[in-house]
C-alpha cells in the first residue's frame, strides 16, 4: 500500500474521547516494550510519529493514526509492565477491554508478541480472547532482526505452537522484514469492509 498521508489524531483517554465518524480502524496490542510504535513508524515510512520510548508501560492513552485519510490505526496500552501500580494497569486493562469488544469499526486485530522469546501467559492470553470472540487477527512477532533466518523460523514455529489459530508474520521495523506481508493483510481487512 502507498502511504499519501499519516498523522496523529489524538490520544483517548476515556471513551468520550473515541473517534465515531466510521472510519475502519486497526488495533494494534502487545506488552509494553514489544516495539508498537517502532513496528507503526517502520509500517508509515514516518520516523517519530509514534512516540517511541526506553520506558515500558509509557503509552496510557489510545492513539489513533490517520492513514491516507482512508483509515486509523490504533495503538493500545502496552499490558504487562509491573512498575506501575496496580491501580493504573486496571484502568488501562479496563479502557481497551471495552475498546476492543465494542468497537464495530475494528477490521483486524494486530497483537505483537516478541520474536526472541516465548509468548507470554498476557500474550497467551489476549489470543485465546481474540480467537475465542472470532476477531480477525494476525500474531507479529517483532524485532526479528536480532534473530538468524535460522531462528526466525523456529520462533515462528514454536509461537504458532502456542498460538495454533492465529497466522504469524516475522517482523523488523530495521530492516523491514515481513513489512510487505503485513501490508498484504492489512489490505485485505479494510477490503472487506
Amino acid at each position: 500500500m502507498k502511504i499519501i498521508s499519516a498523522e496523529f489524531v489524538k490520544s483517548a483517554f476515556n471513551k468520550s474521547h473515541w473517534i465515531t465518524d466510521g472510519r475502519p480502524e486497526i488495533a494494534f496490542l502487545g506488552r509494553s516494550n514489544v516495539g508498537k510504535s517502532s513496528l507503526l513508524n517502520s509500517l508509515l515510512g514516518r520516523k517519530g510519529l509514534a512516540r517511541t520510548s526506553n520506558t515500558p508501560g509509557r503509552t496510557q492513552s489510545i492513539n489513533y493514526f490517520l492513514v491516507n485519510g482512508l483509515f486509523y490505526f490504533v495503538d493500545l496500552p502496552g499490558y504487562g509492565y509491573a512498575k506501575v501500580s496496580k491501580a493504573m494497569r486496571s484502568d488501562w486493562g479496563e479502557m481497551a477491554r471495552e475498546y476492543l469488544t465494542g468497537r464495530s469499526e475494528l477490521v483486524l486485530f494486530i497483537q505483537l508478541v516478541d520474536a526472541r522469546h516465548p509468548p507470554s501467559e498476557l500474550d497467551l492470553q489476549l489470543n485465546d480472547w481474540l480467537v475465542e470472540n472470532e476477531s480477525p487477527h494476525i500474531v507479529v512477532a517483532t524485532k526479528s532482526d536480532k534473530l538468524s533466518r535460522n531462528e526466525i523460523k523456529k520462533q515462528e514455529a514454536a509461537i504458532g505452537e502456542e498460538m495454533p489459530d492465529s497466522k504469524i508474520i516475522a517482523y523488523s521495523s530495521s530492516t523491514g522484514i515481513g513489512r510487505d506481508e503485513l501490508w498484504g493483510e492489512i489490505g485485505r481487512s479494510l477490503k472487506k469492509t
